[in-house]
């Protein structure tokens, strides 16, 4: 099947990647589902390994990455979503490589553990290409990555920290899920931004990207602080700063006001708060690599050189900047 595919699109002339500028179906037994509406016999069948389904952003990004994938773009998908279980991804991916796909995609849960399995895929001939997260393996292991600079998000989220609070600030710090290369790098940028500065980091603990868990993690900080013993929050995504809005107003007290909160991501339910003065600043992290993802798997399956690694351009916006750009938010 892949002499077959090589073939077809050297003789159609693939288009080469251009340069570029940060779910929802659940797999079955053995790790995997057939995409909807297989490509035939001349598609490219492509395995995607998504995190799940855990936030605004995911499915948004799982929505891109669908759409990309699909037959009328000459794709057959088979998609999985290991419901932030790094064994259960892994196993997915194996799945991919005994059905003897084309190409993997990866969205991987966390950073670690991964060299085996993409060693095996190497050993199959299976070129691996990673989507928004990023792994500690050896980059000879994966053909590319496309994705956002997550250290810079957290920096860019620091520097309006270091720059708002020029007083004794105190600070919560609601983290992605542990291992994570988001969670990992966004807290590395943060950090770097504000030190030096009155800002201080009382606690942090890990919500998993998560609404629910932003919302829990949350009331154990008023608990323990008191509203009036935190000043300000800083959420790994959106979904957890949503779920602390929900907590602090529970506590009687008045999100964005009396306790300021920055996030990541940029959804349309954080912008809307963010519009509604209960988010103070959000630093995007746009979830549309679809069309690069499927770009690089056909440019790798081509024989073509490609980038390493491909970094999507991420905006920051205040309370003005969000209400210009929410009319026309797709995500």
């Amino acid at each position: 099947m892949r002499k077959q595919i090589l073939s077809k699109l050297a003789l159609v002339g693939v288009i080469a990647l251009t340069a570029a500028g940060c779910s929802s179906g659940d797999g079955d037994g053995d790790g995997a589902t057939p995409g909807e509406g297989g490509g035939g016999g001349d598609a490219i069948t492509v395995g995607f390994a998504q995190t799940g389904s855990e936030s605004g952003w995911r499915s948004a990004n799982t929505e891109s990455m669908k759409t990309a994938f699909s037959a009328e773009n000459g794709f057959d998908l088979v998609f999985n979503a290991a419901d932030n279980d790094p064994a259960a991804q892994i196993a997915a991916v194996r799945s991919f490589i005994n059905q003897g796909v084309d190409a993997i995609v990866i969205a991987p849960i966390v950073e670690d553990g991964w060299d085996d399995v993409l060693q095996e895929a190497k050993d199959a001939d299976i070129p691996v290409i990673l989507e928004d997260r990023t792994v500690t393996a050896s980059d000879d292991l994966y053909a590319s990555w496309v994705g956002l600079d997550f250290t810079l998000e957290g920096q860019m989220a620091g520097e309006w920290a270091a720059e708002t609070f020029t007083e004794p600030t105190t600070m919560v710090v609601l983290e992605g899920t542990t291992g994570s290369a988001p969670a990992n790098n966004r807290a590395d940028g943060f950090d770097a931004a504000i030190e030096g500065t009155p800002i201080e980091k009382i606690d942090s603990q890990t919500g998993d990207f998560t609404r629910d868990g932003g919302k829990s993690v949350m009331e154990g900080f008023l608990q323990k602080f008191g509203a009036d013993g935190i000043d300000l929050v800083y959420a790994h995504n959106d979904d957890m700063a949503l779920g602390a809005i929900e907590a602090i107003e529970a506590a009687g007290a008045e999100p964005g006001v009396d306790i300021k909160i920055v996030s990541i991501d940029a959804v349309r339910d954080g912008m809307q708060a963010l519009v509604d003065g209960k988010i103070n600043y959000i630093v995007e992290c746009n979830p549309l690599l679809g069309d690069k993802a499927a770009a690089l798997v056909k440019a790798v399956l081509a024989g073509e050189t490609v980038d390493k690694r491909t970094i999507v351009e991420d905006q920051a916006f205040d309370q003005e900047a969000a209400k210009a750009a929410l009319p026309d938010r797709t995500y």
